[in-house]
């Protein structure tokens, strides 16, 4: 005996899809267990036709005129069709939003020290809400407020695009930016760490080291360290070591020198 509406207690069906029985248009568009049309027949013939094959009828296109049926099985097509959702919703990336908040009045060390929390959440793929907080007479001068998140967004154009400009909500004033398309391809990181790829193909860690520059008329060419054997051969007051003379000496340390 079938349970009246109102007396039942039992949650409402979530399956949607009509199968078998539950077809009740008077025919449909036929499409049998290997992919071929059938062709449109009346329902009770399509539900013959599946039943003779120990399938289901099932309702693919109801919004077809007249509705598309498929002969297949039906648990068998459920559970194809949520293994596909699940593997869309493992490759389906999760947006997060943080909020990071600045005062009109920010001191330069604290805007740094706020400007690279928010480099940081851009550099991890994450929207960041800024907002500027207005504090008593504060909320009359909004060009301020205006002046810092326009700044912050020019400073950081190469991680982040802005989503929604400037805009004041009661004491508050908000600005949304987005990661940039280099930061989602991962190009900004690569540039960052100094792997980015030249024209060649290779990448600049990999690169030749740059040729050592010559050095200028009358220098040594190994630098400094060539440069300071001459105040050890000559002493302070003059007098050149084993009695030699200054220039006997001088002359004896280019005479040494490489």
């Amino acid at each position: 005996m079938p349970v009246p509406r109102r007396f039942d207690r039992r949650p409402p069906e979530r399956d949607q899809t009509r199968i078998n029985e539950r077809i009740r248009v008077p025919e449909v568009r036929l499409i049998d267990d290997e992919g071929n049309q059938v062709g449109v027949l009346k329902t009770a013939d399509a539900l013959s036709f599946a039943q003779e094959r120990d399938l289901d009828l099932v309702e693919v296109a109801p919004e077809a005129r007249p509705p598309v049926c498929r002969v297949l099985d039906y648990s068998k097509y459920k559970y194809e069709q949520a293994q596909k959702l699940k593997q869309a919703r493992k490759h389906q990336q999760q947006i997060v939003i943080r909020e990071i908040k600045f005062r009109p009045k920010i001191a330069q060390h604290d805007y740094d020290t706020k400007k690279g929390h928010v480099e940081r959440f851009l550099r991890h793929k994450d929207k960041v809400k800024v907002t500027i907080m207005f504090r008593g007479r504060e909320v009359t001068h909004p060009e301020r407020g205006t002046m810092i998140l326009d700044r912050l967004a020019e400073e950081l154009a190469e991680l982040g695009v802005v989503e929604q400009r400037p805009l004041q909500e009661g004491r508050n004033m908000t600005m949304m930016l987005a990661p940039s398309k280099a930061v989602l391809a991962g190009r900004a990181e690569a540039h960052e760490a100094g792997h980015e790829p030249l024209p060649d193909g290779s990448t600049a860690e990999g690169a030749a080291a740059p040729l050592e520059t010559p050095p200028p008329d009358g220098a040594s060419p190994h630098g400094a360290a060539a440069d300071a054997v001459l105040p050890d051969i000559i002493s302070p007051d003059g007098a050149a070591p084993n009695g030699a003379s200054p220039d006997e000496a001088e002359q004896g340390a280019e005479t040494a020198t490489p």
